[in-house]
């Protein structure tokens, strides 16, 4: 699963083919142990979780580069590596 972005210790990934138990566009996001699967449409918690104040990061940065994740999101789903992406603290 390819690294797409980091900033402020959150690791921002996206699977190959992860079409299946989610049914939408989606990332994962990692921070210190914790992991949790955001939508890219509207960047609800599909699941699991992070510390509120990194939730609040995440949420942000998928609402700026909204079109860049659906564009990688198409790359990944078609086999081909996404993009990296800037972070928040970039």
């Amino acid at each position: 699963m390819p690294t797409i972005s980091i900033f402020y210790g959150i690791l921002i990934k996206m699977f190959f083919y992860d079409t299946e138990k989610h049914h939408m566009p989606h990332i994962h996001a990692e921070y210190q142990g914790d992991m949790a699967v955001y939508s890219i449409e509207n960047g609800d918690v599909l699941a699991g979780k992070l510390p509120p104040k990194k939730n609040k990061l995440v949420v942000a940065w998928i609402e700026i580069h909204e079109e860049d994740l659906m564009a990688d999101w198409e790359l990944a789903v078609n086999g081909q590596n996404p993009l990296p992406i800037r972070g928040l603290d970039q």
